[in-house]
């Protein structure tokens, strides 16, 4: 019997595997003999072991951001960061109820704001570059006297543009304003200093890092931490600013997994480097295929690709090679990326486009697979308008 082939996994951005290490420490506290006690409970040594391991992993994810740990504060993933950030300010900011991002945030941003307006603040969505930037400039051209705090990504989710967010800080901040940074993509791909960047809230996830799903933190420099308003009450956790029992092995999984990133972060971003510009290579040496926001500062992590032959999502979208049509939170949906509708294509076009993301188990083999795949489909699709 023919063996099957393997998956070929090019969807980092949308949720990496758990790195062994990760794997390994979460597994330390689960079961009887492991540490399972509830952090909570300082009266006896279960609880005690498990508190220590959780200041442990608060350390190593400050570490990783350049953040003192009592800066860090446990939260579920970057969803629920991003709400405790946005809503947490907006219930205690109300002399300052306007807000600016941009319409290339993720959902999890575009639908708080939308929250926010529905209960009366007022939203500015800033329009990219067309290399699918967002500048200081356009940041400081919607500010206004009662603008209270800005939110922008580190790194765009579906076209892997960096944004400049030292330059965007000092703008914001001259104004007055608080900067919230959605770094999710970002973490462990790119050397953030919360410090030296001038960021003041930011929002992380474990599952995008080789961690646990289910597990992040929001990252609030200590000077703002009484202007956030919780958003989940029961037991005071966290110091006051996120209630609920701290999922002990989650944690841990999340603080190892940013260890990692210290560690790893140099060689992995130089070796991801080489195999996307090998995979650009590949595919872009054939007939209509555009890489989009080619020009823009950005990570090699994340490819974005349209192919101008149509019939492409049919034949690209199965089989062997795990690509995504859109970021994860839109494929339920089926509707085109507002991403790269903000960017000026047209929904044909946005159909067309695929995220292809590399990561830490990427190999040769399997960039090698996906350049065959691209020259497969689009000989099919040249064949079918033949």
């Amino acid at each position: 019997m023919r063996e099957r082939e393997p998956l070929h996994y090019f969807d980092y951005a949308a949720t990496t595997p758990a790195d062994a290490a990760v794997i390994a420490a979460m597994a330390d506290c689960l079961g009887v003999d492991g540490v399972f006690g509830n952090p909570a409970s300082s009266s006896h040594a279960a609880g005690v072991r498990a508190r220590r391991l959780v200041e442990h992993s608060r350390a190593q994810v400050a570490a990783l951001i350049g953040a003192e740990a009592a800066e860090i504060v446990w939260t579920s993933g970057a969803t629920e960061s991003n709400n405790l950030a946005l809503k947490g300010y907006a219930e205690r900011g109300q002399s300052r109820a306007h807000f600016v991002t941009s319409a290339l945030e993720h959902k999890a941003i575009l639908d708080t704001m939308a929250c926010l307006a529905s209960r009366g603040a007022s939203v500015t969505y800033l329009t990219p570059s067309a290399t699918g930037e967002i500048t200081a400039d356009a940041v400081a051209a919607a500010l206004r006297p009662d603008t209270g705090l800005v939110s922008v990504m580190l790194v765009n989710n579906e076209l892997g543009t960096l944004t400049d967010v030292a330059a965007v800080a000092k703008v914001v901040h001259a104004a007055g304003a608080l900067l919230h940074v959605d770094a999710a993509q970002a973490l462990g791909k790119t050397p953030i200093d919360v410090k030296a960047m001038g960021i003041d809230l930011m929002s992380m996830s474990a599952h995008k890092v080789y961690g646990p799903k289910g597990i992040g933190a929001l990252y609030v420099r200590q000077e703002v931490m009484t202007r956030i308003a919780p958003q989940m009450h029961g037991g005071g956790h966290e110091r006051g600013l996120r209630s609920g029992t701290l999922a002990t092995h989650q944690i841990v999984g999340m603080g190892t997994a940013c260890e990692l990133a210290m560690q790893a972060m140099t060689t992995d971003n130089a070796r991801i480097a080489q195999l996307s510009r090998r995979l650009l290579d590949g595919v872009l040496r054939l007939d209509g295929i555009v890489h989009n926001a080619a020009a823009a500062q950005r990570i090699p992590h994340t490819l974005s690709l349209t192919v101008r032959h149509p019939g492409f999502a049919t034949f690209m979208l199965n089989g062997n090679l795990a690509v995504s049509s859109t970021s994860a939170c839109n494929s339920a949906s089926g509707q085109p990326s507002h991403v790269l509708s903000a960017m000026g294509l047209d929904n044909d076009a946005a159909s067309r486009t695929v995220r292809v993301s590399l990561g830490r188990f990427t190999t040769e083999a399997s960039v090698d697979f996906a350049t065959a795949c691209f020259e497969r489909v689009v000989g099919q699709c040249r064949a079918l308008a033949a």
